[in-house]
């Protein structure tokens, strides 16, 4: 890929080359970063160490954990040093590792999203087959299957794009290295690339939303055949985490792809990428977790544990 462009580096503009501001910037990020990883690094630690978590829809809410902490793992980093240092620079290889990565798990999670309907939908409509039919046999392959859609979707863009000529500028005018900023720098024919990253991204779109839709249409159905209020009370709560987290999600990458490369702009287009690189890694954490009994009774047996270990360690040094 290097023998077809002549440059050798990109440069990420980023929001602004104003010092205190980037400062701002840094610390604000900073915290959301760390945040994230808590949140989302914590969670995993708790599906594995508690075994009233060991069920099929909290191995996939670990998975989508972890899925969030590689995904802003991928940007945060270099946009934290770039918004402190004077040479924001990326090689051309780190900036195909970016893309390749960034990718990847961004369509994996899509596909894992899908497969978190599908769960709730077996978990509603047939709740006394829920752990026959979802089974290690069944929710392993939908985890793998997740990730070989991420992967194979991550390796056809970033062969695709870097695939092009990059020889009149090297300027990207993004906070990292993404096909819509990139296709707009390249100095080849970018139509072919721009048609194919309009079918990747609608073809996963389609097909994750419509397993989300169809699922939640049965959901619908038999939360309309429950009588007692406290039962379709409890439904609402146990799907209403995972709506809102595809709801925002996909939004947001729908808004993001799915729209002419003329339409775009420097500004509207990199505070929507913050918004899903960044700010929904952070929230998944709240959002499924906030009003889960299960993970607050987990995370008090930890913090229960931690405490008296504490004890015993003080009592054993006296």
């Amino acid at each position: 890929m290097p023998n077809n462009t002549e440059v050798t580096i990109f440069v990420l503009l980023g929001f602004t080359d104003r010092l205190a501001l980037q400062v701002i910037l840094f610390l604000l990020f900073f915290a959301i970063y760390l945040f994230t990883l808590v949140g989302n690094l914590g969670l995993v630690v708790l599906v594995v160490v508690d075994s009233r978590l060991h069920t099929p829809m909290y191995h996939f809410l670990s998975v989508l954990s972890f899925l969030d902490a590689c995904y802003s793992s991928v940007v945060t980093p270099k946009m934290l040093v770039n918004f402190l240092a004077e040479n924001k620079t990326i090689s051309f290889s780190g900036c195909v590792v970016q893309m390749l990565l960034f990718v990847t798990f961004g369509s994996t999670e899509c596909f894992l999203l899908a497969a978190m309907a599908y769960d709730r939908y077996i978990a509603i409509c047939n709740p006394l087959l829920y752990t026959a039919i979802m089974s290690p046999r069944v929710y392993v392959p939908l985890i793998i299957g997740s990730y070989i859609g991420g992967v194979s979707n991550g390796i056809l863009q970033t062969v695709a794009t870097f695939s092009l000529s990059f020889c009149a500028s090297n300027v990207i005018k993004h906070i990292f290295c993404d096909a819509p900023p990139l296709l707009a720098i390249s100095c080849s024919d970018t139509h072919l690339n721009e048609l194919l990253l309009f079918i990747f991204v609608g073809s996963i779109e389609i097909f994750t939303i419509l397993i989300v839709l169809v699922s939640y249409g049965f959901i619908l159905v038999a939360i309309l055949r429950i009588r007692s209020v406290e039962g379709r009370k409890k439904v609402f709560s146990t799907c209403g985490s995972h709506l809102t987290g595809v709801a925002i999600y996909h939004g947001t990458i729908l808004f993001m792809y799915l729209r002419p490369t003329s339409s775009y702009s420097l500004s509207h287009d990199m505070v929507v990428a913050v918004f899903y690189t960044i700010v929904i890694p952070m929230l998944n954490p709240i959002i499924y977790s906030l009003r889960n009994k299960d993970v607050k009774e987990a995370v008090k047996k930890v913090l229960e544990r931690t405490r008296f270990t504490h004890k015993v360690s003080c009592l054993c040094s006296k």
